[in-house]
């Protein structure tokens, strides 16, 4: 068979392509099998500590992929249960064509093993991965478990194969991308470990995004004085597991002398809307649970908050506390079903990305303190402090305060980028779809953690955004479509 050179890869066969392509098919059942190992560890960060600083949980996981990978023959780096990664070694060749020496440059693969709360309402057990009609439910299946896996027997097919590649190929493991921490695990990762000269993270969507919106989460924060008027109170509200979930229920506990006026004006509101929000009887109290439908705090608009559900019905109610009366009134003027921040005084948006996305994931009000925490997305050109001073006069009306927790500023490339351009020619050679351009998302990705990286893959365009939602899954089959595409854009792009 005729051999050639290719770049400073080792000499290879043309058919080189096509033999690793079929090797992923022949890689499905284990790497189903690898998936539901994976998700049945549900890796939630909890910290427990300086030798598992996410949690258990998180350790274990940490620990398959590492034992995975050695088990296959790869190398790996353990940085003090933070981080790690699974190396695929590169080499530069001699005029003859003969391996010389290790290869100085690293091309970085960025995944996360951590994953958002499970919240309510699977079909399936969300840590079993089981498969229905030809996909797999498990949290984590989408985000971001499935794609680690695509990816690690992306490098597995070629090392399989006999490839050589021209620069190091590092499958690089986060293990706090979901946990509001500010990246802490990938920051502790590159502080001992030098970063890629490139990279894409399999975390978003085909085909490549080139920009991504910067993120704010924050907490809104209102004082509530004790009262000691009678009347209505609500002694507790809370609601949501995440700041980057639409938060899928929200519970409320209220006293008052009768509850017949509430139940009243409960069915009249259910009657009008539709939502699903009920009462029941706790002894003294009246326990009131909305429920919504959970999404991705970037894309809010697939979901039903569930805390704008109960605190526009909250607004029927007359409570004794002025400050609890405030903070209700507050909320649905300026906060409401609204996704874009118009109401609070932050809808801004640009040409490149669109509207600021404006989602409430949490909220905790208790008898000395209400606080909502909020995560927003904002426009690629748009600067923190015009978010900020933008909702100041309506929080000073209120009397918020502002706690900052976290900010990753916007990232851009360019759609000519040599790395834009290589991603994009693969997903089109593999799809067929000529349609597709570049995308900006508002979703976060380790793309932000490191220079010349952006997100790719792995969700297919027109597929469900299951992402943080219940019954979250993966196509088996779109699962082995994404390997091969892993698997050729490291092929193009190491050589």
């Amino acid at each position: 068979m005729e051999k050639q050179k290719l770049g400073n890869s080792v000499l290879i066969d043309q058919e080189i392509d096509m033999r690793y392509l079929d090797r992923i098919d022949s890689y499905r059942d284990q790497m189903v099998r690898a998936l539901q190992g994976l998700i049945s560890i549900p890796s939630i960060v909890a910290p427990q500590g300086e030798d598992m600083p996410f949690g258990e949980d998180v350790h274990r996981a940490f620990l398959y992929m590492l034992a995975l990978a050695e088990k296959e023959g790869f190398d790996t780096v353990n940085v003090d249960n933070y981080g790690g990664h699974i190396e695929f070694p590169g080499y530069i060749l001699n005029e003859k064509g003969e391996l010389a020496e290790r290869s100085k440059e690293t091309m970085g693969i960025l995944t996360h093993l951590d994953v958002v709360p499970e919240g309510s309402g699977w079909d399936y057990p969300p840590y079993e991965g089981r498969v229905v009609d030809g996909r797999l439910y498990g949290r984590g299946a989408i985000d971001n478990k499935g794609p680690t896996i695509a990816a690690f027997y992306a490098m597995k097919a070629l090392k399989d194969e006999g490839f050589i590649p021209s620069k190091n190929i590092r499958l690089i493991l986060g293990l706090d991308e979901e946990a509001g921490t500010g990246w802490q695990g990938m920051k502790a990762y590159f502080s001992r470990v030098k970063a890629p000269d490139f990279a894409f993270t399999p975390d978003a969507e085909f085909p490549a995004i080139h920009a991504e919106m910067g993120i704010l989460i924050f907490e809104l924060v209102k004082k509530i004085n004790r009262t000691v008027n009678k009347g209505v109170e609500l002694r507790s509200l809370v609601g949501g597991n995440a700041a980057n979930m639409v938060a899928d229920y929200a519970r409320a506990v209220i006293r008052a002398d009768s509850y017949d006026d509430i139940r009243d004006a409960l069915s009249q509101y259910k009657e009008e809307t539709g939502y699903d929000i009920n009462a029941r009887g706790i002894g003294k109290n009246l326990e009131i649970v909305a429920r919504g439908v959970s999404s991705h705090g970037a894309r809010p608009w697939l979901g039903l908050n569930a805390i704008s559900i109960m605190m526009e019905f909250l607004a029927r109610l007359e409570f004794a506390n002025e400050d609890v009366h405030d903070f209700i009134e507050f909320y649905n003027n300026h906060i409401g079903f609204d996704l874009y921040g118009k109401n609070i005084g932050c809808g801004l948006s640009d040409e490149v990305s669109g509207n600021l996305i404006f989602n409430v994931g949490k909220i905790d009000l208790d008898t000395e303190a209400a606080r909502l925490t909020v995560n927003i997305r904002y426009p690629v050109t748009i600067k923190q402090d015009e978010v900020y001073e933008g909702m100041m006069p309506y929080l000073d009306k209120y009397n918020f305060g502002i706690v900052k927790l976290n900010h990753q500023e916007a990232i851009y490339v360019p759609e000519d980028d040599p790395l834009i351009v290589t991603l994009m020619d693969v997903y089109r050679k593999h799809t067929g779809d000529r349609e597709s351009k570049p995308l900006v998302i508002g979703g976060g990705t380790y793309a932000r953690s490191m220079k010349n990286a952006v997100a790719f893959g792995m969700a297919f365009p027109g597929e469900p955004e299951l992402a943080h939602q219940k019954n979250e899954s993966i196509s088996i089959d779109n699962m082995i479509k994404a390997t091969k595409i892993f698997a050729d854009c490291i092929y193009e792009l190491t050589k």
